[in-house]
């Protein structure tokens, strides 16, 4: 990649976001919280979960990728065999291990300043192993460049994912009233 993309703040999510979260997934979001990233191509690309579904179920993973974009991109990479070759850096160099570490401790005191899940872990094989770059890239995504070192990794070996413009679209209120007949 070239140009890794900037950070964004944290909203609320509108009802254009909704629909584009369910048009990336093919379903509606559950636990959805506020949208943690965006493409910038302007449409969501993580969005922060609550730690327990509306049905209690503890759902431990906290920043979710949505774009397909970037979720097969990032596929691409698993399926290349960097998450073996991150997990085997991991255990040859102390200092990655540590940051890695450190990681995983920020991404729990983000998911437990939301509500704690005692006994769960954070996600994507922290802090020992790298088991899912997809929650990687979305944690450094929605926390900023220098706080999760693999998940920094993996964006830097993507392709501009966002180049080609939005992955969905999304009427505007207007059309999707007229289409609804108001």
């Amino acid at each position: 990649m070239h140009t890794p993309p900037p950070p964004t703040p944290r909203t609320e999510p509108t009802d254009a976001d909704v629909e584009a979260f369910k048009q990336q997934l093919g379903r509606p979001p559950r636990g959805l919280r506020a949208i943690a990233h965006r493409c910038p191509c302007g449409q969501p690309d993580v969005v922060e979960t609550a730690p327990r579904l509306p049905d209690g179920t503890p759902f431990p993973t906290l920043y979710y990728l949505t774009c397909p974009r970037a979720a097969s991109a990032i596929g691409t990479l698993e399926a290349e065999g960097v998450m073996k070759e991150m997990t085997e850096r991991l255990a040859a160099d102390p200092e990655l291990a540590a940051a890695y570490r450190a990681a995983h401790e920020d991404y729990i005191r983000r998911r437990d300043e939301i509500e704690e899940l005692t006994g769960f872990p954070s996600a994507g094989g922290m802090p020992d192993r790298v088991k899912c770059l997809h929650v990687l890239v979305a944690h450094s995504l929605a926390a900023g460049p220098g706080v999760n070192p693999l998940g920094d990794e993996a964006i830097a070996l993507l392709p501009e994912w966002w180049r080609k413009g939005p992955c969905v679209t999304v009427p505007d209120a207007c059309e999707k009233d007229e289409e609804e007949g108001r």
